[in-house]
Parts: C-alpha cells; sequence; structure tokens
C-alpha cells in the first residue's frame, strides 16, 4: 500500500496507537521476506528499510508494526513482546503501531483453517505449513484476525524479526570495538562487551549496512510466563502497552477520527428479509436543521449531517420503507429447525470407531436449542472516509482489511491500490469486524459527497443488519456401557443449523450480498459449523452429523462460534447422564476422560478452587469442562484446556451468576497478565450468552435491539471471577475463547443444582424474566405491508434480493 501524497492532515502512527514516545529510525527486520511485497512499515526520510516489522530511532524506541487489529485482546503487546525479548530490548523503549495488509505478514494458520471458504482443494489448501495457503495468503495480503491465531502465524517471524535485529546490532558494535559479534551481550536495550557498552540508537547507521547470519540466531527459549513467580500485583514483566492510551482517552479508535470539513452519517436498512429500498419522505428529512445530504442506494439510505445527531434525526424523518420476499420472525426460523433436527438430511461430518453399530435403544437422548446471538461490543460499526483526486483514503478497524479495502473499491468501481487505508484500534469486536458492510457504504457516500464523511451505525442499525450467530439445534444420544463406570460406549451427535461457515465465507472472499450468500451456501456440508462436537472424553464409538438448514437470517460468526454451541449441549448432556446415575459430575467427568492428564488436572484444580461439593441439591453450584484444538505448524492438535465451577443464586426472583472458578491449561504462557485477561473476559462474554445476548424476530427486527435489554453483565451484577494457569510446556494456545465456551454450561448445570430444572436452551432464560418491557422505536420497514408475505406494494416492481453485492455486481463462485 503506498502512502497518500493527497493534501489530507496526516494522521501520526503514534496518534493511531503508540506504547512509547515517537521516534524516527532505521527499519529493522526479517529479512527473508519476498521483496516484491510492499513494507507495512515504510521508513520516512531519514530512515532505512530492511524488512517487515520495526524500525530503530536514533533515539533508541523501537517501533514494531502489527498486522493484527487490536480488538481488546491485547495483541499489540503480545507480538512486540516476542520482539522485544528477542532483540534484548528494554520494555519501556517499544512503540508499536497498527500495520495495514501486507503479503510480508500473512496469517497462513488462518487462511489454512479458512481453506473451505475460498480453495477448490481445501484437503490440500488447508495444511498449515504447505504452500498453498502461504501463496494465497501472501498474494491477497491476507492477514485477517480471528480464531485465535495471532499467536502461532506472528510466533516465529516475531521471533527471527528480533534475533535478526540484535545480531545485527552486535555486528555494528562488534566493528567498531574490534571484537567478535558472537561474544557481545545485548540485553535491556544496551549492547555490552566488558566495560565498553553502547545504545541501540548509536549503532542503529551503522547497523543498517550488515548483513545478518542465515537463520537468526534465535534465543534457547521462546519467551515464557511461569505463573508460578508472579504473585500479589505483579502479573506480568511485560504491561500492556495500549493501556496508558486507554485510560487518558488518547487511543485513536474507528469513532475518533476527525479531519477538517468532516461530515457525518447515519443509514437506515431494510427489516431482514426486506432488503430493498421502496420509498422514503426526503422532503421531511431535508427540514432538520444541519442536514446535508440524503444518499440512498439499492438497499439503504443515509442522511448527512453536521453532526452525527443530527443525522440520526434525518434518518428518522426519512421513515424509509422497504420491500422484498417477506420479513423473517422467529416463529419461522424455530420451525424451520425443529423440522430440520426431524426430518432433514444429515451429512457425516467426524466419526469415531462403529457409532452406527449401537444396539438397541440409546440410555438417554437429550436435544438442545441455541437461538442466535448478537456481538453487542462497545464500539458500533464505524469508518471515515474521503474520496478525492481519485483515490479513496479510509480510516476503518476491521478484522480482515484487505477484504474491506477490495470491496470499499469495487462499491464506486476503482482499483484496490487506489484505496488507502488507515488501520485504526476497535472498540470490541467479538468477530463483527470481519463485516465489512459499512465500509462499502462509506465509500459510496464519500464518492458522491467528495469531502470526508464518518458513518457511524446506531445500535439498532447494529443489532439488525450486522450477522448474528446462527441458531442451532443439538440432538445427543448416548449408549453406556455396561459395568461400574457406566461411561457412554456410544455417542451420536446430530446438528441443524444453517451453513454459516459458508455463507460468512461467501460474504468475505466474494462479496456476496447476505442473501446471495446463503443461496450459495445452500446445502453444504459445514465442518466449521460443527467444531468441538466430538466430546472431548475417551468414547470408542462416536459420530457428528450435519443438516443443513437454509433460513432466510443471515448469520455470521461470533467469539467462541462453534464450541461457544456445542460445548454447552455436551458439558449438559454429560451433567444429565452423571445426575442420572447417581454419580458426582465432576468424578464421572474424570472418569470418562481415560488418559488425558492435562484434561483431569485442570478438573481437579478448577473443582479445589470453586470450592466443589458435588453439585448437591439446593447448593446452586455447576461444572463444565472444554478441550479446543488450534492449528499449529504441524498438525492440528495444539490444545487448550479449562475447567470452570460456576455459582448461581435467586435474587429478587431473578436467576443471577455469583462465581465463576476457572483452571485453564494453555501450555507456554507468553505473557501471563493477557492470559488472565482474555480468560477473565471470555467468562464474562459466556455469561452473557447465557443469560442474554439474544433476541426475537419480529418483522425482521431484532427485539430487544438495545444493550440495556440484553442483561448482559454490568459492574453492578458481574460475578466473582477467579482465574487460575497450569504451568506447562506444551505448545501455546490462545486462551480468548475458552471462557466463552465453557461458562454457560457451567451456568446451566448450576442452576439444575439450585432448583432441580434442566435448562436445555441459550440463552438460558426469557427475556421477559430478565428485563423490564423496554420501549422500541417505531422500526422502519415493519409497518405499511400490504400484500402477500408483507410485501411492500409499489408502483415499481422490487428487485430481487437475491441480486448481487451493494455495488450491483455479484462475485463469481469461490477460486
Amino acid at each position: 500500500m503506498t502512502k497518500s501524497r493527497s493534501s489530507l492532515p496526516k494522521v501520526s502512527r503514534r496518534q493511531l496507537l503508540t506504547g512509547a514516545a515517537a521516534g524516527g529510525g532505521l527499519l529493522v527486520a526479517w529479512w527473508a521476506w519476498p521483496r516484491s511485497y510492499d513494507p507495512p512499515l515504510a521508513p520516512s526520510e531519514g530512515e532505512e528499510g530492511f524488512g517487515a516489522w520495526l524500525t530503530v530511532g536514533t533515539d533508541g524506541v523501537v517501533t514494531i508494526a502489527v498486522p493484527q487489529l487490536e480488538m481488546g485482546q491485547g495483541v499489540t503487546t503480545l507480538l512486540p513482546q516476542i520482539i522485544a525479548t528477542e532483540m534484548g530490548a528494554d520494555w519501556r523503549q517499544i512503540a508499536i503501531v497498527p500495520a495495514p495488509p501486507s503479503g510480508a505478514q500473512p496469517n497462513i494458520p488462518l487462511a489454512a483453517k479458512w481453506a473451505p471458504l475460498w480453495s477448490i482443494a481445501p484437503d490440500l489448501a488447508g495444511q498449515p505449513d504447505g504452500w498453498l495457503p502461504e501463496r494465497f495468503a501472501r498474494r491477497n495480503r491476507f492477514t485477517a484476525t480471528a480464531e485465535g491465531l495471532s499467536l502461532e502465524a506472528y510466533e516465529a517471524d516475531c521471533r527471527e524479526a528480533g534475533a535478526t535485529a540484535r545480531a545485527m546490532m552486535a555486528m555494528a558494535a562488534a566493528q567498531e570495538w574490534g571484537v567478535a559479534w558472537e561474544e557481545i551481550v545485548i540485553s535491556a536495550g544496551l549492547v555490552r562487551h566488558g566495560e565498553k557498552q553502547a545504545r541501540f540508537g548509536e549503532l542503529a547507521a551503522v547497523a543498517a549496512q550488515m548483513t545478518p547470519p542465515d537463520p537468526p540466531p534465535l534465543r534457547p527459549s521462546a519467551p515464557a510466563e511461569d505463573p508460578r513467580e508472579f504473585t500479589g500485583e505483579t502479573l506480568t514483566a511485560f504491561p500492556r502497552l495500549d493501556l496508558p492510551a486507554k485510560v487518558d482517552g488518547s487511543l485513536t479508535f474507528a469513532a475518533d477520527i476527525r479531519l477538517p470539513g468532516m461530515l457525518y452519517a447515519s443509514v437506515r436498512h431494510g427489516p431482514i428479509g426486506q432488503p430493498e429500498l421502496a420509498r422514503f419522505d426526503e422532503e421531511a428529512a431535508a427540514k432538520v436543521p444541519g442536514v446535508a445530504s440524503i444518499i440512498k442506494a439499492k438497499r439503504w439510505i443515509a442522511v448527512v449531517a453536521e453532526n452525527w445527531w443530527q443525522a440520526e434525526q434525518g434518518c428518522k424523518a426519512l421513515r424509509p420503507r422497504f420491500s422484498g420476499p417477506g420479513a423473517v420472525s422467529s416463529i419461522t426460523i424455530d420451525e424451520q429447525m425443529d423440522d430440520a433436527l426431524s426430518e432433514g438430511e444429515a451429512q457425516r461430518v467426524h466419526e469415531i470407531g462403529e457409532p452406527d453399530g449401537l444396539v438397541g435403544a440409546p440410555t438417554m437422548a437429550r436435544a438442545y436449542s441455541i437461538a442466535s446471538a448478537h456481538h453487542a461490543s462497545i464500539e458500533t460499526s464505524c469508518a471515515t472516509a474521503h474520496y478525492t483526486e481519485g483515490k479513496l483514503h479510509l480510516w476503518i478497524a476491521s478484522q480482515a482489511p484487505e477484504a474491506a479495502r477490495a470491496a470499499a473499491a469495487d462499491a464506486i468501481g476503482i482499483s484496490i491500490d487506489d484505496v488507502v487505508l488507515y488501520p485504526v484500534a476497535a472498540g470490541g469486536s467479538f468477530d463483527a469486524r470481519l463485516e465489512k458492510t459499512h465500509a462499502i457504504e462509506v465509500a459510496q457516500i464519500a464518492e458522491q459527497l467528495g469531502q470526508p464523511v464518518q458513518l457511524t451505525w446506531s445500535r439498532a442499525e447494529e443489532m439488525k443488519s450486522l450477522p448474528p450467530r446462527m441458531p442451532v439445534v443439538i440432538q445427543l444420544a448416548a449408549k453406556l456401557a455396561p459395568g461400574e463406570q457406566r461411561t457412554p460406549e456410544h455417542w451420536q451427535t446430530r446438528i441443524a443449523c444453517p451453513p454459516g461457515t459458508f455463507e460468512f465465507g461467501y460474504r468475505l472472499f466474494n462479496n456476496n450480498t447476505p442473501e446471495a450468500a446463503i443461496r450459495n451456501a445452500t446445502g453444504k456440508l459445514d465442518a466449521l459449523a460443527c467444531e468441538g462436537a466430538v466430546p472431548p472424553y475417551a468414547i470408542p464409538n462416536v459420530s457428528v452429523d450435519h443438516v443443513p438448514v437454509e433460513l432466510f437470517l443471515p448469520t455470521g460468526r461470533l467469539r467462541g462460534n462453534a464450541y461457544g454451541y456445542t460445548a454447552f449441549a455436551n458439558e449438559c448432556f454429560v451433567d444429565e447422564l452423571a445426575h442420572g446415575l447417581g454419580r458426582d459430575p465432576l468424578l464421572y467427568r474424570i472418569a470418562m476422560l481415560g488418559d488425558d492428564q492435562r484434561m483431569a488436572i485442570a478438573l481437579r484444580r478448577a473443582a479445589q478452587l470453586g470450592g466443589w461439593d458435588g453439585g448437591r441439591p439446593g447448593t446452586g453450584q455447576g461444572i463444565a469442562m472444554l478441550r479446543m484444538e488450534t492449528p499449529s505448524a504441524n498438525s492440528w492438535s495444539s490444545d487448550g484446556y479449562i475447567a470452570c465451577v460456576a455459582r448461581v443464586r435467586m435474587v429478587e426472583g431473578r436467576p443471577q451468576v455469583s462465581s465463576l472458578h476457572a483452571v485453564a491449561d494453555i501450555g507456554r504462557i507468553v505473557n501471563l497478565d493477557l492470559a488472565r485477561q482474555q480468560i477473565e473476559g471470555g467468562l464474562l462474554f459466556g455469561v452473557g450468552l447465557a443469560m442474554g445476548s439474544s433476541a426475537v424476530w419480529q418483522n425482521g427486527q431484532p427485539d430487544p435491539s438495545r444493550l440495556a435489554g440484553m442483561n448482559i453483565p454490568t459492574l453492578a451484577n458481574a460475578p466473582e471471577v477467579t482465574v487460575d494457569l497450569i504451568a506447562s510446556d506444551a505448545p501455546p494456545f490462545d486462551p480468548g475463547e475458552l471462557g466463552v465456551a465453557v461458562a454457560p454450561p457451567a451456568i446451566a448445570n448450576a442452576f439444575f443444582a439450585l432448583n432441580g430444572e434442566r435448562l436445555q436452551s441459550l440463552p438460558l432464560f426469557d427475556s421477559g424474566m430478565l428485563n423490564e418491557a423496554e420501549p422500541q422505536e417505531e422500526t422502519e420497514g415493519g409497518g405499511e405491508q400490504s400484500g402477500p408475505e408483507g410485501v411492500e406494494q409499489s408502483e415499481e416492481p422490487a428487485a430481487s434480493p437475491d441480486d448481487t453485492a451493494p455495488n450491483d455486481q455479484e462475485a463469481a463462485e469461490p477460486a
């Protein structure tokens, strides 16, 4: 990506994301990257570029380019920590800058995992160490942030970058001091040999001329922190770099961008199932003070004004109406899901042993219903754009920045090379920023305006227009073995859900409209939508079948993804098996584990931490466990383990989670504090999924449509959360989604222990039980409908909802 040469005001790297003082200097980094790729951290005047990852200033400041989106998970600390450790830099001299997408920093493991979504040969392209995913990721500047794969994707490159820079500094010092560079020691930002020492900034110019050794001289051990060595208030040797800027408010999020002459836009989309703009009251909107322009497209209409509040009032005055085949409703969705579970044609996803050889009826069979769930991030979809001199300048927080760039370019008919993307941090995401509709819309608005404009979706628009996690129904059946233990010998899983991962893939890689993505994904076997369905127990015969369901509700990814519902079904089912046998749910799980010692240790320690007393009636105690896998360089067997004990109670007739105690084994821990934060945040997100985060669809509109109605944990009612981590030499595992998936079943099992009621759905309670009825804004598109299935009647025929992406050009099938 080239730098802009327009007259736009510059937003400095430090204004975007900074952890230390600014500094110019020398670009020293990974020398092995192909020279045909533009460096994401291009040197400025007085700088010399050598690679993709870092610069060293004459003042000694080391600035590191981070290719992953910071959305609260701490990646802008984790990756720089690895480089700083290898380089021997002092943590206080590290600064960070978000990197634009570049083929020099590809996320190859994620490309491999998502191979079914972009490759015609997913078995070949799905090997993390293969050339196909690397070729795809580099050519397409695929730096997407998802699936907890940042560490797996970039640790080796970061270590090499740091080691290369350290060697170059040592060589520069050795040349000056007349010694062998291998004898030089670098630590705490100082280069030493005997009594002699120098700082990085003093050696940068000479180091630029050095040819580093190949391979880079890595330190003997990868970065790691032992939880046994950190007690009290000291949680890590590497505190978050973005924390000071978040505390003082200087960190730049998408909604913080300000440009001279900038206007503000608010938007309205049609209800789900009625995507086509039919009519609106332009005259009424134009009378709202501050309104500068009204911009309409095939699938949306926006009001542009001097500030966002005026733009939003203009949207309300528009009273737009939309048309289509018929607005979706939860009643219809539930009927379709139930019909598919009982009568739909299933496709085999996983098989162990001879699961179809079950003789006689199963010992137990249960069905679990999981409603669609919303992201509910703090910052709603927001992007700023300026179209000038044939180029589009785009400020956006995106988990898939190159896809956002390409979609914005297509939307206004320009080359992707004419889109300059400025990455900024996200105020939460939970995979919401993998979607790019707002990038398309702001590009089209900016093209028509010819001046800077910031588009911000209201909360109601975000809830309605951002695809939620898919609804799922899971049927489990188990046959228990004879004998004393009575553990399952047959386990059968039948999952009815849309092929939502493929829907997402068609939107991301093919720029399909939601309707076209649903149509193209219909009937596909979606293995990624069934992740975690194989229970983490030593069961000899297991089958997992997927029943694809065609819904008219667009669906997408959400933090935890498939594990968020497969773990719920599995762990609630195991708990019910244990109680049916009169067994302690903890001991029954341990008996089922076989030789999985890591999981057994986590379970026992969680039970001790949470004061487990057997989950007796009336105690309000529940337990659950989870093993997750992530792709490694040589296999798909890098595992993370977590066990959780939940306590619940009734407060003034309302259910409440009082505490969560969790123990996790995530292998080698790079940053102990970040790991704890990720698990704690995941557990609280899981509480939200268990107690709320869902909506009922009525006439294509979500109800509730505000955070206040979703029963998300607040400071006032958040449970006590305690997390313990197990020291381990196993390969590292990203812990960000462990807590999300383990909390809901632990909470559901705890409510059974409290009152004897089995809760077999997510969320566990109806919103009416948890919230007072909230006033709803009058919905656009939900009224004044007539004709069959609520189709808007107008003088002109409505366009087909199967038409193409917002630029009216439907993309081809995946390559």
